[in-house]
């Protein structure tokens, strides 16, 4: 399997080269040059497979040319030890819980398979890379955590200064060892536009190897496809037809999920659910792609006014706008919307959601209003207890507090202050 990049000026490569790289050298994202439909026969057995039998047979195609088989199982076993429930509660809705993980998000499993991938990679060599990666919120802890300690690895975390959760922020600057966190004076556009600056810097080429570990690079992209697959295994014998409901920011998750429908996953429809911020439901709407300064919300990871991974998902359908409304729906909320919805999952089924679920929730109800011969399901992807503040105040009750949140609230923050990007290339050169 090769990757080519979408800006179609630069060379075809592996999957190695495509992790180490991040970003290709026009600046394009990687993408599978095919996508090999699973055999029907994968579908309809599906419930007989464990969950480590079919994330090997959804990946295999991508990364065997740079991952032997027996190291590719070992590190999805190392990587899938946690579940990944499905719990219904109502009447055609589900919530797939993704939050199981070590930093209790979804994207433990993309930073934990690309850690794993990256260390494999540089197993025996002297040379070093430095991750860079921008955070609007569960990436860089997520990142942070799967990353500690990986040998030959140096993680730099951007953030937007005052603009993450408290537990958010701790989680990505209590670590220490390999990891260090700039907090940026800005928005999550301005440390992702930061980071895609680096990358294409040929001061910066020419002192150290970098890559990223945001949903730009594939191998933390392209895991995110487990958990839908997983999801139609516990729903497989449902009669009504499939829809996920995904909360989008970067649109990382939702286009992993498409490139499991690709693959033959029998999913009816796609709902990216966003905030305010709401590029993606504005094109759906009228066709026209006008990225934004980026608000800040409740629901923070989704804080994303230039969608990096929408690109891929146009790709998936070779821009062609009917095709890809045959697939996907969007929608956006505000806070209150959230809020009330919070509220209102809780007092009718005894069930905490995040901010980022809630807006999943409202994203189903709102296309179940036309559909409601569906099944759906909604991703919570992220622990609410994470979101401790908005919650708390919302449903005017305590939250308790796991123990891995805990041990990182009696650690301190420590973190280095940044306004612009010399700034950034100054420390990455320095450093």
């Amino acid at each position: 399997m090769k990757f080519y990049s979408l800006n179609k000026e630069a060379a075809d490569v592996s999957f190695k080269k495509a992790v180490i790289n991040g970003i290709a050298p026009d600046r394009g994202l990687y993408f599978p040059r095919d996508i090999k439909p699973l055999s029907s026969s994968f579908f309809e057995n599906i419930e007989d497979q464990t969950d480590h039998d079919i994330a090997f047979k959804a990946i295999e195609q991508f990364v065997s040319e740079s991952i032997p088989e027996n190291k590719l199982k070992e590190i999805l076993t190392s990587v899938l030890d946690f579940p990944f429930p499905v719990i219904e509660l109502e009447k055609n809705v589900a919530t797939l819980e993704l939050f199981h993980g070590p930093t209790l998000a979804f994207k433990d499993v993309g930073a934990r398979f690309m850690a794993h991938c990256l260390g494999y990679f540089l197993e025996n060599q002297n040379s070093e890379v430095t991750v860079l990666v921008a955070t609007s919120g569960d990436t860089g802890g997520a990142v942070a955590n799967g990353f500690l300690g990986v040998q030959g690895v140096k993680v730099v975390i951007l953030y937007p200064s005052g603009k993450v959760s408290d537990i958010q922020e701790r989680q990505l600057t209590t670590l220490g060892q390999n990891i260090t966190a700039l907090e940026v004076n800005g928005n999550f556009d301005d440390c992702q536009n930061m980071v895609k600056t680096a990358f294409l810097d040929s001061d910066l080429k020419s002192e150290i190897q970098l890559t990223s570990a945001n949903s730009i690079n594939v191998a933390r992209w392209l895991p995110q496809m487990f958990y839908f697959l997983f999801a139609y295994k516990k729903l497989k014998n449902k009669e009504q037809p499939i829809v996920f409901s995904v909360p989008s920011g970067n649109f990382g998750n939702i286009c992993a999920g498409m490139v499991a429908q690709k693959l033959g996953l029998p999913v009816a429809h796609f709902i990216a659910a966003t905030n305010v911020n709401d590029t993606v439901p504005l094109f759906m709407r009228t066709q026209e792609y006008s990225p934004k300064m980026s608000k800040a919300t409740i629901s923070n990871a989704m804080d994303v006014g230039d969608p990096s991974n929408f690109i891929r998902i146009r790709n998936l359908y070779k821009n062609n706008f009917t095709e890809l409304k045959n697939h996907l729906s969007s929608y956006s909320f505000t806070d209150e919307e959230t809020k009330h919805a919070i509220l209102s999952v809780y007092n009718s089924c005894n069930y905490i959601t995040d901010p980022h679920g809630a807006v999943g929730y409202l994203g189903l109800k709102e296309y179940q209003k036309d559909k409601s011969d569906t099944f759906g399901v909604f991703l919570e992807t992220a622990h609410p207890v994470k979101f401790l503040d908005v919650v708390e105040e919302t449903l005017k009750l305590k939250l308790p507090i796991p123990s891995q949140i805990q041990n990182v609230l009696e650690k301190n923050k420590v973190s280095i202050k940044i306004d612009t990007y010399d700034e950034l290339k100054s420390y990455l050169l320095n450093k």
